[in-house]
């Protein structure tokens, strides 16, 4: 499986640079640990992971080929993509605060959103963006050589360090968020700096979700 593989060291380095690139996977996972701690998270960043897994599968077995090379196909995913962004940052955005005048406004409430519920938007999230299958499809084979015997099993073998590496990279994000939460206590000041967090997120996966719809392919 790893026969044909080169630079593993810059492939590793440049996969991790990649990783702790914002975007809407680190604002999913950031967003829960805040609001449900390290295990909402961290149940955020393994559906993350997941969603890479599929975009790896696919790859391997040509199917992202297939989308980069059907205009139809292509748009289809990416607005089905676009379409869930769109609909989990609204459900954000209508998320309801804790009233004034009550414990709740002197305390964080702590999220209650069900982890496999928490994992299946981090898994959505990823798998239905049909950029990070582009990218996928573009990255990983730079590290392949044009002679190796076992082209799929070897871009298993790299995407599946990059999926580890991320998920560490995650995980870690997810920790951190959370520490900075307990830290900061459960006063009313943060219960008002979590909403706007939440509320920002929420906006946030609105804009890309739009900027997906209405981009052009590609960009």
């Amino acid at each position: 499986m790893l026969e044909g593989i080169h630079d593993w060291p810059l492939f590793i380095a440049a996969g991790l640079l990649l990783n702790i690139t914002p975007g809407a996977d680190m604002a999913l996972i950031a967003t829960r640990a805040a609001s449900g701690g390290f295990r909402a998270g961290a149940a955020a960043a393994l559906g993350v992971g997941a969603g890479c897994g599929v975009h790896i599968a696919a790859a391997a077995l040509g199917v992202s080929a297939l989308l980069a090379g059907s205009a139809t196909a292509f748009t289809l995913l990416r607005w089905v993509g676009a379409a869930y962004l769109v609909w989990l940052g609204v459900a954000m955005l209508r998320a309801r605060a804790p009233e004034a005048g009550t414990a709740a406004s002197t305390r964080t409430a702590p999220d209650t959103t069900p982890w496999r519920r928490v994992f299946a938007q981090g898994f959505l999230t990823n798998a239905l963006n049909p950029k990070v299958a582009l990218f996928f499809l573009a990255f990983v084979p730079q590290f392949i050589a044009a002679d190796a015997p076992h082209k799929a099993l070897a871009f298993v073998a790299l995407g599946a360090v990059f999926v580890v590496d991320a998920t560490l990279v995650n995980l870690g994000l997810a920790w951190g968020v959370a520490t900075l939460r307990q830290r900061l206590g459960h006063g009313a000041g943060t219960a008002r700096l979590g909403r706007w967090v939440h509320r920002g997120v929420g906006a946030l996966f609105v804009a890309l979700g739009l900027k997906l719809a209405l981009g052009e392919p590609g960009r």
